[in-house]
C-alpha cells in the first residue's frame, strides 16, 4: 500500500496527518519525561525516609536485638531499593528522552522538506494548466475571429455594389484571421500535451514520491514510538534482578528475627546479678513470750540476710570465705590485700555503681580495650627496637639515638597501659566473683558441684570468659580452676605479650583440709595467682622434650612466654601463650627477649 497510489489527491490530509503524528511523538516524550521525575522524587523520598529512620548514636544500644537488626538491614535494601529507581529514571532520560527529542527535532525538519517539494511540484503542474488555460483562451479568439472574418467575406462577396478592390481586402482578412486561427489551435494543443504530460508525471512521479518520503517519516516515527516503549520496559526489566535481591535481602532480614535471641540479650542486658530478698521472718507481738516465741521461730543466721542483693554484702562474703579456709597460707593472705588495695576507689572507673552482673560486663569491655591498647603499644615498641637495631648495626642509615626518645615515651605508656590492664583484670576477677556468688545463692542458679574449667583469655570472647567465671567452683583433686584470674590477651604469639594474672593453681592434697572442708558451702576461692611473664623468646630449634618430666616440647620458630630465666643450670622456664602449659626448655635452644631490656 502506497500512500502515493491510494491516496493521490490528499496532500492537505496528509500534511495535517504527519503534523499530527509528530506532536504525538513530542506527547509520549514529554510522558517517558514525567515518568523520570515521578521515578527521581519517589527515589528521593525513599532515601530520606531511610535517613529519617536511620538508628542514631544514641539508639545503637537498641540495635543489638535482632529485630532491630533486621530492621536496619531492611533500610539498608530500601535505599539500594531507591537507588534502582533512580537507575531506571536515568536510563530513561538518557535511552528514551534524549533519544525521542532529537528524532522529533529531525522528523520535523525531513517533513518540512517534503512538503516543500510537493509544494514546488504543485506549482509546476499549476503552471502547466495556467499556460493551457491561456492557450485555449487564445484560441478561442482566434476562432471567432476567424468567423466573423468569413461572414464579413462572403457578404461582400454577394453584394454586387463593392468594387474589387474592397473584395479582395475583405479576402485576404478572412484569410490572415483563418491562419492566426490556426495558429492559435496548434499552439494549444502543444500546450494540452504538455499539460497532460506535465500532469501524469505529476501523479504518477513527482507526487508519489513526495508522499512515499512522507509516508517513510510516519513509518519512522511509529516505528521509533514502539521501539522507544520497548526501550522504556526493557530498561525496568534490567533491574529487577536487583530489585528482587533487594527483596530478598528484606525477606532474609525480616526471618533473621529470634524472638528468643532478642529475651536473652534483655537478659544480658538489664539482669542485675543481685539475689532475690529471702523471706520475711516471723515478727513478735509485743507482749508475747520471747522464750517460746524464740524456741518455735528461731532462724539460723545468715550472714549475708543484711547486706543481700548489694555489691558491699557480696564482698564481704567472699573476703570471709577467703580468710577463713587460707588463714594458713600467708601468699594467699597477701594477695588478697594487695587487690583490696588496689581497687579504685572511683566509683565511676571501677564501676563499682552497677549491679554486679553490669558491672562484670563493663569490666570485661574495658580489659578488652586495654589488651587491644597494651598489644598496639607493644608491637610498636617492637617495630622502633628493629628499627633502632638496623639503625646500629648500618650507621649509614640513620642515628639510632633518633629512636630513643619515642622508644622511652612508647615504654612508659606501656607501663601506665599494663598497670590498668593488671588493675581491671583484679576488678574482673572479683566481679565474676560475686556474679558467681549470686548465682550459687539463687536456687536456679546452683551448678550442683560442676567441675572445674581452666580459666580462658580476655582476648576470646566475653562469652567463654563469662562461662568460664561461672564454672569456678572449690577445686577437688588436682586443685586446678579458673574464674578467679584471667590473663591479657594484648599480644598475638608473635608479640609475646604479657601482663597476665593467670588463673589459679592451688593444691588442697596436702592433707590440711578434710573432704568435709572441701565439700563445704563456701561460693568462692581465691586463687595464688601464676608467674608473670617476664620476656619472651623464639625457638631456635625444635625440642621434643625429655622423658615425661618438667621440660616441654616447642617446634622451631614457636613464640613462647618466659616465666624464669637461665639460673645457671642452662635451663629456661617458659610458658605456652595459646595452651598455657609451662616446662622447662634448654637456654641454648631459644633467643630471648626480656621486657627490662626492652623498656631500657
Amino acid at each position: 500500500m502506497s500512500w502515493g497510489v491510494e491516496l493521490w489527491d490528499q496532500y492537505d490530509n496528509l500534511a495535517a496527518h504527519t503534523h499530527k503524528g509528530i506532536e504525538f511523538l513530542d506527547k509520549y516524550g514529554n510522558f517517558v519525561k514525567e515518568r523520570c521525575a515521578i521515578e527521581l522524587e519517589y527515589a528521593g523520598k525513599l532515601r530520606r525516609l531511610v535517613k529519617n529512620y536511620q538508628p542514631k548514636r544514641k539508639e545503637e544500644d537498641e540495635y543489638q536485638y535482632t529485630a532491630c537488626k533486621a530492621f536496619k538491614q531492611l533500610l539498608q535494601e530500601l535505599g539500594d531499593f531507591a537507588g534502582q529507581r533512580e537507575v531506571v529514571a536515568e536510563n530513561l532520560q538518557s535511552n528514551v528522552v534524549r533519544e525521542l527529542h532529537l528524532l522529533a527535532k529531525e522528523l520535523r525538519e525531513e517533513r518540512k522538506q517534503h512538503l516543500n517539494e510537493g509544494a514546488k511540484q504543485m506549482g509546476v503542474l499549476n503552471t502547466s494548466i495556467g499556460s493551457l488555460e491561456r492557450a485555449r483562451r487564445a484560441y478561442e479568439r482566434a476562432a471567432r475571429e476567424s468567423e466573423r472574418a468569413l461572414e464579413t467575406f462572403q457578404k461582400a462577396d454577394a453584394d454586387l455594389n463593392l468594387s474589387r478592390a474592397e473584395l479582395e481586402k475583405q479576402k485576404a482578412n478572412m484569410k490572415l484571421r483563418s491562419q492566426a486561427c490556426e495558429d492559435a489551435k496548434q499552439e494549444y494543443l502543444e500546450q494540452l500535451r504538455k499539460t497532460n504530460e506535465a500532469q501524469r508525471q505529476h501523479y504518477e512521479q513527482r507526487l508519489p514520491h513526495v508522499f512515499k518520503q512522507l509516508q517513510d517519516l510516519d513509518e519512522k516515527r511509529i516505528k521509533n514510538i514502539k521501539n522507544f516503549m520497548l526501550s522504556s520496559v526493557d530498561v525496568e526489566r534490567k533491574v529487577f534482578p536487583i530489585i528482587i535481591q533487594c527483596f530478598d535481602g528484606m525477606e532474609l532480614a525480616a526471618n533473621s528475627i529470634n524472638e528468643k535471641e532478642d529475651t536473652k540479650l534483655v537478659i544480658d542486658r538489664y539482669k542485675s546479678g543481685f539475689v532475690p530478698p529471702e523471706d520475711f521472718q516471723f515478727e513478735l507481738a509485743s507482749g508475747a513470750d520471747t522464750t517460746d516465741s524464740a524456741s518455735t521461730h528461731h532462724q539460723p543466721h545468715n550472714h549475708l540476710t543484711a547486706s543481700r542483693g548489694t555489691v558491699s554484702g557480696n564482698k564481704l562474703k567472699k573476703r570471709g570465705g577467703l580468710l577463713s579456709i587460707f588463714s594458713s597460707n600467708k601468699k594467699i593472705v597477701e594477695a588478697c590485700n594487695s587487690i583490696k588495695n588496689n581497687m579504685s576507689t572511683d566509683g565511676k572507673e571501677d564501676y563499682s555503681d552497677l549491679p554486679p552482673n553490669q558491672k562484670k560486663k563493663k569490666l570485661q569491655a574495658k580489659v578488652q580495650e586495654l589488651s587491644k591498647q597494651v598489644a598496639q603499644e607493644q608491637a610498636a615498641m617492637e617495630g622502633l627496637m628493629k628499627m633502632k637495631g638496623v639503625y646500629e648495626m648500618s650507621p649509614a642509615l640513620g642515628d639510632p639515638m633518633t629512636v630513643e626518645g619515642q622508644l622511652n615515651e612508647c615504654c612508659d605508656k606501656l607501663k601506665k597501659l599494663r598497670s590498668q590492664l593488671n588493675k581491671f583484670e583484679e576488678l574482673l576477677a572479683e566481679a565474676n566473683s560475686q556474679v558467681n556468688a549470686a548465682n550459687s545463692l539463687h536456687p536456679v542458679a546452683k551448678t550442683n558441684g560442676a567441675p572445674p574449667t581452666q580459666a580462658t583469655s580476655i582476648g576470646s570472647n566475653s562469652e567463654s570468659l563469662s562461662r568460664s567465671a561461672s564454672e569456678s567452683s572449690v577445686s577437688t583433686g588436682t586443685g586446678t580452676g579458673g574464674g578467679a584470674g584471667v590473663r591479657a590477651a594484648g599480644g598475638s604469639p608473635e608479640s609475646g605479650l604479657g601482663g597476665e594474672l593467670a588463673a589459679a593453681h592451688t593444691d588442697h592434697a596436702n592433707g590440711e583440709h578434710d573432704q568435709d572442708d572441701r565439700e563445704s558451702d563456701l561460693d568462692y576461692y581465691y586463687c595464688e595467682p601464676d608467674l608473670q611473664p617476664v620476656g619472651y623468646c623464639k625457638a631456635l630449634y625444635a625440642f621434643e622434650g625429655i622423658g615425661s618430666g618438667s621440660t616441654m616440647r616447642m617446634e622451631c620458630g614457636e613464640q613462647l612466654l618466659v616465666l624464669e630465666t637461665d639460673a645457671g643450670d642452662g635451663w629456661t622456664r617458659v610458658r605456652r601463650n595459646r595452651t598455657r602449659e609451662e616446662g622447662f626448655v634448654p637456654t641454648t635452644y631459644i633467643a630471648t627477649t626480656l621486657y627490662s631490656d626492652a623498656q631500657h
